[in-house]
């Protein structure tokens, strides 16, 4: 999966950290899967999405990156942080509790 080849942007062979610039086009690239594989499986999109988080939260990080990209990276972050929140599935304690409180309502 795309996903698994991006994983390794973070580290360079050397174990020494990544060019922003690498870790920029690995993140354009991972935005550009995301937006063509939307409408296909939730659970790979989640995912997707999660490691798109990553690596823009990796890039916020990167105290050599100019102050207005950081803090691009940083609201992109938590912009892509509430996707991942908004599409995991709902645990089954709530739905179980939903069913409860509808069947409640409508007796």
């Amino acid at each position: 999966m795309v996903t698994d080849k991006m994983n390794s942007a973070f580290v360079e062979p050397n174990s020494a950290p990544a060019q922003p610039e690498l870790l920029v086009s690995a993140v354009l690239h991972l935005m550009s899967h995301y937006t063509a594989n939307n409408n296909q499986e939730t659970q790979s999109c989640v995912k997707l999405a999660s490691v798109i988080e990553r690596h823009l939260k990796a890039l916020a990080d990167l105290p050599n990156l100019a102050p207005v990209l950081r803090a691009t990276c940083q609201q992109l972050s938590e912009q892509w942080a509430t996707v991942v929140e908004r599409t995991m599935p709902q645990p089954e304690k709530f739905k179980f509790f939903s069913r409860i409180v509808s069947g409640a309502r409508s007796a």
